[in-house]
């Protein structure tokens, strides 16, 4: 046999704890003593594995395989039996299946105390003499099947496969020389045993795309999320639901799941191991009604439950109890909380009843859901050893903790928190609206709060809430890790992992801003109205924030090297560059409408700039649909993000809506002429007129006695204090004194409890009076209503000739406003009151 060193990288079950954490690198591509060969030039690594190894453990063997081919450029070969050999070793093997790691625990080269009793841990260190003929080797050792599937991705990480390779196109690196070097590295035993996700809301994109690329969501979609999950050291989901049955859409995708080592379960409002879309089709099936109700339908339902029990008695899963209304629904007003405790008694007999053990033996948990908390707080309980899943606000806000000073549920409790949510006021499903700091701040208090046995967060199309979801799950291995200062620092290492040190601090401030921004406001609850035009340049501020942000990320793009513009677009560009864009498409909207309503031409370029950012949108999305990575993500922005009429979506995108201003209609400069003792003036020919974002003032044609009418809309919405919602009217007097205004007004009543409607009246921003014009009113009939109209009286001083500006400003909606007459000394009475005087611009 060849005496050369022989590498032997030994993938082992079991925990211990050793002196350093695996987050520090321990490979690296420079020669020195106290690091190992694991590769060079000509030098070709080999893995062994026992011929009985877990399934599981060899799917993640052959994607180390296929990583190292990636980095080095050749695939080492996967041996069962050692013979003599001059090139590095890896060995992977299972503690406690009769393996050569048992054998190695026997000669003491690992410490069998460190691999009893643990979960899911993993050691990476190297040993001397493992074996006759080699002098050095590495063991990476984890405590059951999981631990060891994490020790081989942690390796495939470092040497430099990101866990986003094929779910975010990150490039590998390619590296002609690797060594290891020598010490000891773990993470440590995970602090929540149940880490996951839950794809959901995945129509249209998610679906769209793996009906494209995998004929729908089935074993071959999975097996893709299987091992994202296990390469991000998560263990449990919760698989798509919308119309979807895991089980029975396909049959291998739940012998699939437990081969590969996923938990599974099933939503909140799924119990029993059955879909929402598994009982619509048993009860086709079976030509049974459906009643989703327990007091109506028991036996069928237990059936149900029990064939969902059957279905997958020999596969590991996490067992959803209780019950909701069909479609996640509240459960009916009638419901009481004897028949929901006897519902979750009932099922608890059935999974006896299948499994011939004791409950307490198959994980449960229980989802404190919406309405389902509140039966909890009104005296709900379930057996001790479920576990309770609190849940979050559905936007990121925890709603319940366990409370400290209380004996605490046995069974544990869990939290189902959101990145996506379909519900109102509007969805929030088309892209990362979260950022880290909130998601820490608020799951780090569930933890403070003993919250440790569930961590399962509602991803909806997965893409692109890839950085959400890697720190999710890095929190849910070691919540400790993180403080209020370290955040960025954990943003900067994600980037270096998916594009290099280079510019990984500069993509790290975006990726950090850009999540900040659209927490703000949802980029499907962004509208015209949300910020305000008016006031402290607030929609202005946003905008340029947004700007700045996206011009930064078009500017690194041309740094970026060509092999990583794909996952460039995907993780930071994309959602930089269309979020940016749907803001200056609201704030045209916005400008449009402003400058509309004085019908002011520059209206036109805003709502041009409307339709044009509406069509970027539609031409950034065909970009990451068709164009990225060879059209490989078609479907995935499907997602409908404009257009939204009520919190449930459409299937395409909707423009909103502009105005354009005719140069015919654009009124020209209107003064108004003193002639014969007199000024008469028709609402409508204002010479400006000032509008809020809440209000604005609309001309009624052929309203009141002459021309038209002039009011407030929304005409349930009340000006506040700070809000000038004006008209003006420019006049030139050929006298002065002082002159009498009449307001013709129509006979709108006091109908605010008998408070009255009130306006201000002033001249060249002097100071204004304030006018109650129909508080006295107590419901006579009288002259206001026979002639239709209420005259209100002013007087003013005028103290010279020449132009002057009056202002009505109104405090009440309601208020209509036809004409407007001042005598200087030669009004005439009349029914209709005088004609209208002459004005420039007519």
């Amino acid at each position: 046999m060849n005496r050369l060193p022989i590498l032997f990288l030994v993938v082992l079950l079991f925990g211990a704890c050793c002196n350093v954490q695996a987050t520090e690198p321990f490979i690296t591509t420079k020669k020195s003593d106290d690091a190992i060969l694991l590769k060079e030039k000509s030098v070709r690594i080999s893995l062994f594995t026992n011929n009985n190894i877990d399934a599981g453990i060899l799917r993640a063997v052959k994607n180390l395989q296929s990583d190292f081919q990636k980095v080095t450029g050749e695939q080492p070969t996967i041996l069962n039996q050692v013979s003599g050999m001059n090139s590095p070793l890896i060995i992977i093997g299972t503690v406690g299946t009769k393996s050569v790691i048992d054998d190695l625990i026997k000669q003491k080269k690992i410490d069998g105390k460190s691999l009893t009793g643990k979960r899911e841990k993993y050691i990476i260190q190297n040993i001397s003499n493992p074996f006759p003929g080699v002098s050095e080797a590495i063991v990476i050792a984890g405590s059951d099947k999981r631990g060891t599937i994490y020790g081989i991705y942690e390796v495939s990480q470092q040497i430099g496969v990101s866990p986003w390779h094929y779910w975010a196109d990150v490039p590998v690196v390619k590296k002609e020389n690797l060594y290891f070097k020598k010490g000891s590295y773990t993470d440590g035993e995970p602090a929540v045993e149940y880490r996951g996700i839950f794809l959901n809301d995945e129509e249209p994109s998610l679906s769209g795309w793996a009906r494209a690329t995998f004929g729908g969501i089935n074993s071959k979609f999975y097996e893709k999320v299987f091992e994202l999950l296990l390469r991000s050291k998560a263990n449990y989901l919760w698989p798509a639901m919308w119309g979807k049955a895991f089980y029975d859409d396909d049959a291998l995708s739940g012998p699939l799941a437990n081969e590969i080592g996923i938990i599974m379960g099933t939503s909140h409002h799924e119990p029993m191991a059955q879909a929402q879309t598994d009982w619509h089709r048993y009860i086709k099936r079976n030509n049974l009604p459906n009643i989703w109700d327990y007091s109506k339908n028991a036996k069928v339902l237990q059936e149900f439950w029990k064939a969902g029990l059957v279905r997958s008695k020999n596969w590991e899963k996490l067992v959803t109890v209780g019950m909701r209304g069909d479609g996640d629904e509240a459960m009916g007003e009638g419901t009481n909380i004897s028949l929901l405790e006897n519902i979750v008694k009932d099922q608890r007999k059935i999974i006896q009843n299948v499994t011939g053990k004791n409950p307490s033996k198959t994980p449960q948990v229980w989802a404190l859901y919406k309405e389902v908390q509140d039966y909890y707080d009104k005296g709900m309980r379930v057996p001790d050893d479920v576990i309770l899943l609190f849940c979050d606000d559905n936007w990121g806000n925890v709603r319940k903790l366990p409370d400290p000073s209380k004996p605490l549920h046995k069974g544990g409790y869990g939290m189902y928190y959101h990145f996506d949510y379909v519900g109102g006021p509007r969805n929030s499903k088309w892209i990362n609206i979260n950022p880290i700091q909130r998601v820490w701040e608020q799951m780090n208090l569930s933890y403070e709060h003993g919250v440790d046995k569930v961590w399962v967060v509602n991803v909806g199309d997965l893409k692109p809430m890839e950085f959400p979801i890697s720190f999710f799950l890095e929190m849910a291995w070691n919540p400790k890790q993180f403080n209020s200062k370290n955040l960025l620092e954990y943003t900067e290492k994600w980037s270096a992992q998916q594009f290099g040190e280079k510019h990984s601090k500069e993509i790290a401030r975006m990726i950090n801003l850009y999540a900040k921004y659209n927490r703000r406001v949802t980029p499907e609850t962004l509208d015209s109205k949300t910020f305000s035009l008016e006031n402290y340049s607030e929609f202005e501020t946003v905008l340029d924030d947004y700007r700045a942000l996206a011009v930064d990320a078009l500017r690194l793009k041309d740094q970026i090297p060509a092999e990583y513009q794909d996952a460039y677009y995907q993780l930071v560009l994309y959602p930089i560059d269309a979020c940016s864009n749907l803001y200056e498409m609201y704030y045209a909207v916005a400008k449009n409408k402003e400058l509309a309503a004085k019908n002011d031409l520059k209206a036109n370029f805003y709502a041009d700039k409307v339709k044009e950012c509406f069509e970027r949108n539609a031409y950034l999305d065909n970009k990451y649909n068709n164009e990225i990575a060879g059209g490989k993500w078609t479907h995935m922005m499907d997602q409908m993000k404009i257009g939204y009429k009520a919190w449930f979506d459409g299937k395409v995108n909707i423009m909103p809506e502009v105005t354009y201003v005719s140069e015919a209609n654009v009124p020209k400069e209107k003064v108004f002429q003193e002639k014969n003792g007199y000024v008469s003036i028709e609402a409508e020919n204002f010479a400006r007129m000032n509008n809020s974002n809440r209000i604005h003032w609309e001309v009624i044609p052929d309203f009141g006695k002459t021309k038209s009418g002039i009011t407030t809309f929304p005409q349930n919405v009340y000006p506040k204090p700070d809000e000038n919602i004006y008209l003006e009217y420019d006049i030139n007097f050929e006298s002065k004194g002082e002159f009498e205004v009449q307001l013709l007004l129509a006979p709108t009543l006091n109908y605010n409890h008998n408070k009255g409607l009130r306006y201000e009246i002033s001249f060249d921003g002097g100071t204004s009076q304030t006018v109650n014009f129909n508080g006295h009113y107590k419901g006579e009939l009288g002259q206001w209503q026979s002639e239709h109209i209420i005259k209100s009286i002013t007087k003013h001083q005028i103290s010279q000739p020449g132009k002057h500006t009056l202002r009505f400003r109104v405090l009440e909606p309601g208020i209509v406003l036809e004409k407007i007459l001042i005598n200087t000394g030669g009004l005439k009475p009349s029914y209709l009151g005088a004609p209208e005087s002459d004005y420039s611009g007519k």
